[in-house]
């Protein structure tokens, strides 16, 4: 065995939590419904609603937050998971476990989707684009951007040391997406 190894990958936390297993489920179904029903509020429109988009992911995180946080802690973005193991919340297999199911759960859910969805309505099933005269370069900024908004609330709101907070994360989250999704839909 390697000394220190099992801190940086959570081998026992995997091997010897009997939790892991409802771990994955939670994030696989929490990923899986926040892609059927946020990118369902986009795929029969002919037009971008950017207030009907926001709202859905703003609502929908924070429901599945009180859902399913309890069990896995709703990071339901791999983007969240990197997060919490670059700050060592999180160890390393558990982290790749968790972007696994994400992953799986995010094409479930597209495909899913894309089941319900009538050919003639099909435009491009909610896919990020770069908005018009937006460069690529615009565009990622934006995305790096509100990605770090939702990353610093996150860490914010659910840093365990805080006794200062009184009101709801998944509500200061779902805020934060709500916002993040109202500035950068024109964008991408």
């Amino acid at each position: 065995e390697i000394k220190g190894a099992d801190s940086v990958l959570g081998l026992s936390e995997i091997t010897e939590n009997k939790a892991i297993w409802r771990m994955l489920v939670a994030e696989f179904i929490g990923t899986f419904l926040l892609v059927v029903i946020g990118c369902g509020s986009i795929v029969l429109s002919e037009e971008v609603v950017i207030v009907r988009i926001g709202a859905t992911f703003g609502i929908t995180v924070p429901t599945l937050a009180q859902s399913i946080g309890h069990v896995s802690g709703c990071h339901i973005n791999p983007a969240v998971t990197l997060s919490l193991f670059a700050t060592g919340n999180i160890k390393l297999l558990r982290a790749l476990l968790f972007i696994a199911v994400q992953l799986i759960g995010a094409v479930g859910g597209s495909a899913v989707l894309r089941l319900m969805v009538p050919e003639e309505k099909e435009h491009s099933l909610g896919i990020t684009n770069i908005g018009p005269g937006i460069t690529d370069v615009q565009g990622f900024l934006m995305e790096i951007i509100l990605t770090f908004l939702l990353l610093f609330i996150i860490h914010a709101v659910c840093d365990p040391r805080r006794k200062d907070i009184k009101g709801s994360a998944p509500l200061a989250i779902g805020l934060a997406v709500t916002a993040c999704h109202l500035c950068g839909i024109p964008y991408s």
